[in-house]
């Protein structure tokens, strides 16, 4: 179970949580409602789309010969031995029809473009790793993550709370995919030796690492201009906090190598978290 559990990638979930979380807080602050029900099958629904593109991550990677002894990265279940590929595959299909049966429920109020978005999002989850050009196998990733883990995400949440979609829901969604986007560009930055040798071609590939680290900065640092300007209905200056934190995680990039860089892969998990709650503050205040 414990193996499971790794398999998962649970320290991932904050990247489904966050923006899931960030459509809530503006949907309360307009509406002063909160579905509490549709919140909570949103939140599990998002992290079970999350672990289900994790685990088919997992086997997929293993049957391209990607994840090699000299992965720098957490370890990998099909790679440990720990599991057959096709069983994790078919922990992902589980997981996947899952959050499928689960999301229907959530169609019965947000209707078809509800089921839509689902249905994508799973097919993304597939895409991502699987068939002739996996996405993570090319420059587009960052875009993908901006797409479901910041707009799709946002907006989807907060038009199941509100049956309506607004032009500041698609701004927070923007903000929240960037840092998103930073996490994976962190990844692909570890693994840009070893991804090289398996064939991938990310954005990292394309840029370099100087200036992927330029990129790096500007994903973390301009979600707090975007969302002070954008029109959002808060206070912002609580955002103002994750500035230093932003700065100090740039900062590290420029100085940490090697596995060291898993533990700047959490915090930047954690930063997007930290500007989801502080977002949240500043919406709530304003409201009330």
């Amino acid at each position: 179970m414990q193996r499971w559990i790794e398999a998962a990638r649970p320290r991932t979930l904050p990247l489904a949580i966050s923006p899931v979380l960030a459509g809530l807080f503006l949907a309360l602050a307009q509406s002063g409602q909160l579905a509490v029900f549709t919140a909570l099958a949103t939140l599990i629904v998002a992290g079970g789309i999350q672990i289900g593109t994790n685990l088919h991550n997992d086997a997929a990677d293993f049957e391209r010969g990607t994840d090699t002894p000299d992965r720098l990265g957490p370890p990998r279940a099909a790679a440990q031995g720990w599991f057959s590929a096709a069983q994790v595959k078919r922990a992902a299909h589980l997981v996947f029809l899952t959050s499928f049966l689960l999301g229907l429920l959530l169609v019965l109020r947000g209707g078809w473009p509800i089921f839509a978005l689902g249905v994508t999002a799973i097919a993304a989850g597939y895409a991502y790793t699987s068939g002739p050009k996996p996405i993570a196998y090319g420059p587009y990733g960052e875009l993908f993550v901006l797409a479901f883990f910041g707009i799709a995400a946002v907006g989807g949440t907060y038009y199941l709370q509100t049956l309506s979609l607004s032009a500041q829901a698609v701004t927070l969604g923007i903000a929240l995919g960037l840092p998103a986007a930073a996490v994976l560009l962190l990844n692909n930055y570890r693994d840009f030796d070893t991804d090289r040798i398996a064939g991938r071609r990310t954005l990292c590939h394309l840029l370099g690492r100087p200036a992927a680290r330029v990129v790096y900065a500007v994903l973390l640092v301009s979600p707090v201009p975007l969302l002070m300007l954008g029109g959002l209905p808060l206070r912002g200056w609580p955002l103002l906090v994750v500035l230093p934190l932003a700065a100090l995680l740039i900062r590290q990039l420029w100085h940490t190598e090697g596995r060291a860089l898993n533990q700047l892969l959490a915090r930047t998990g954690q930063y997007q978290l930290a500007l989801t709650l502080l977002l949240g503050l500043g919406l709530l205040l304003e409201a009330w």
